[in-house]
């Protein structure tokens, strides 16, 4: 599936609020779908606030706030296992429990 360009879209849904036409006679004469023009005519209402939603910027923003977050999971995960394995293998021989081999690091 293509994307189309955001200025095309915005144009698209000026000529749709304006009332110049019908709605669905704007869409076919732009070659998009019903269900394409609700989707931005749904998602412009979202960013102007009229609707309840998340904007397209705050979407991306959330799902790269939410990678990041991973990211920072997994690493604390390595940190404490690596912090457990060193510091059980200064106090006893052989770390319990670690994927070190036993041998204290």
């Amino acid at each position: 599936m293509h994307r189309l360009p955001k200025e095309f879209r915005d144009d698209v849904v000026a000529i749709i609020r304006r009332g110049e036409a019908p709605i669905k006679k704007v869409a076919n004469d732009f070659g998009i779908s019903e269900s394409c023009r609700r989707n931005w005519l749904r998602q412009v209402d979202v960013e102007d606030g009229a609707k309840l939603g998340v904007a397209a910027s705050e979407s991306a923003e959330l799902r790269e706030a939410r990678k990041r977050v991973r990211l920072l999971e997994l690493e604390s995960e390595v940190l404490r296992r690596a912090g457990s394995c060193w510091s059980s293998s200064r106090t006893v021989v052989g770390c319990v429990g670690c994927q070190c081999s036993g041998r204290g690091g």
